[in-house]
């Protein structure tokens, strides 16, 4: 590739430059939210640890109550390298961990934030979770494991990519090599200023 920007002068005026020029070319952004959005894992996301990144570029742009379809026919397992630990304490939003810290208080961090981010936004009060979307895996991690860390399971042999392509207009959003670039809604809800 080649090089999109070089920037000089003090580290604030040449972050500021290049953060500018990288929401130009790292972001989409969309009118309104999908209630269905097929995600497509490239490749070089071989399992869920990586291919996560499917859900945490997507998730600004999923309606309320929306469905995320992590769509990776080639993703066998949940992580190759913390997947005993991401089983025992499945995928959940960040308030699940936070109001019960004593019982996760022995899971490193950075496991409970990529829990949290699969999971995305979402409540939990009074031991209610509830999720802002819902996050469905299409690989070839089975059914049962995927019940059994809190995320739905969609048979990846039913869906047709074809099938999704340009729906737009019907709330459906077709992303392939999903993970790569971040989606945000031209008037989000959750921006800080």
């Amino acid at each position: 590739k080649d090089l999109a920007g070089l920037y000089l002068g003090t580290p604030e005026e040449a972050w500021n430059a290049a953060a500018d020029l990288s929401e130009k070319i790292h972001l989409i952004y969309k009118d309104r939210p999908f209630k269905k959005v097929l995600s497509c894992a490239p490749p070089m996301y071989n399992d869920l640890w990586v291919g996560g990144k499917c859900t945490y570029k997507l998730e600004p742009v999923v309606a309320e109550d929306g469905e995320l379809i992590i769509y990776a026919p080639h993703i066998k397992e949940v992580s190759v390298s913390h997947g005993k630990e991401i089983q025992r304490i499945g995928y959940h939003v960040r308030d699940y961990f936070l109001k019960q810290m004593d019982k996760f208080k022995d899971v490193p961090g950075g496991i409970m934030a990529h829990s949290t981010h699969v999971k995305g936004v979402g409540t939990f009060e009074n031991g209610v979770e509830k999720p802002r979307m819902n996050v469905i895996l299409a690989t070839q991690i089975p059914e049962k494991v995927c019940r059994s860390i809190n995320l739905g399971y969609r048979d990846p042999n039913s869906i047709n990519v074809d099938e999704w392509r340009d729906r737009e207009d019907e709330g459906i959003l077709y992303v392939p090599k999903a993970g790569e670039i971040l989606y945000r809604l031209k008037n989000d809800p959750f921006k800080q200023n």
